[in-house]
């Protein structure tokens, strides 16, 4: 059966070459997990699917397997790879390095530039406690990482966002699974505030231990989720 049979038809940017849109289009079908660990993705059953030649799809499936999203295996077949628990810690680790270095900076802001940080900062907590109510994860994944893309952009390091979004894939994924759980949407949009309103005082001490506890968040659960995900995760 087509892996994609549920999924709606790819529209390309004719701007735009193919390839880093299919790529981007699988990408965040794994990272949804809408792609189960395990699916085979078929390059003419893709190729039909986003409307495309196979030569996108080789190159959007040797994207994803630099980032271990999924497993080539030549002249065979190309799997949604599991969840490898080891490449989450390190992900963990180097956002983790990152972003409070990125708060110290942020807390040390000029007057203008910090006033204009904390508005979009409070613009933003707005989208997601929208997305609250109702519960729209698509959504709130969304505000969750513009937000912290705002953190990177106002210390003047966006390109480092880039790079930290390119080796998150195994720990985006555990935290969507994590997140349909009872309180942790909550959860999230309370600690995006307790970090603003740190940033907003300009407390470099409240805003790292505000981030230190947002983003320990999921990983505090893995036990409980490799319980209840037993083929998702190695």
């Amino acid at each position: 059966m087509n892996a994609l049979a549920k999924v709606a038809p790819l529209k390309l940017d004719r701007t735009r070459q193919s390839a880093p849109q299919v790529f981007e289009a699988l990408r965040e079908l794994i990272v949804s997990v809408q792609l189960e660990p395990g699916t085979v993705l078929q390059r003419a059953e893709l190729a039909e699917h986003f409307g495309v030649s196979q030569t996108p799809i080789r190159d959007a499936l040797q994207r994803l397997g630099e980032e271990q999203l999924v497993d080539i295996f030549a002249q065979h077949a190309t799997v949604v790879s599991r969840i490898d628990l080891s490449a989450a810690l390190q992900a963990h680790f180097l956002r983790r390095s990152i972003e409070l270095e990125i708060l110290a900076t942020l807390c040390d802001l000029p007057d203008a530039g910090h006033g204009e940080l904390v508005r979009r900062l409070n613009a933003s907590l707005a989208v997601q406690q929208a997305a609250l109510e109702p519960l729209d994860v698509a959504q709130l994944t969304l505000a969750d990482q513009a937000f912290h893309q705002t953190l990177y952009e106002a210390a003047s390091v966006g390109p480092l966002w880039s790079l930290v979004r390119r080796q998150s894939g195994h720990v985006d994924r555990l935290r969507r699974l994590n997140l349909p759980d009872k309180g942790k949407p909550q959860a999230i949009v309370r600690d995006h505030r307790a970090i603003a309103q740190a940033i907003e005082r300009k407390d470099a001490q409240a805003a790292e231990n505000a981030l230190r506890q947002h983003l320990a968040g999921t990983l505090a659960f893995v036990d409980d989720i490799k319980h209840r995900f037993p083929d998702w995760i190695v």
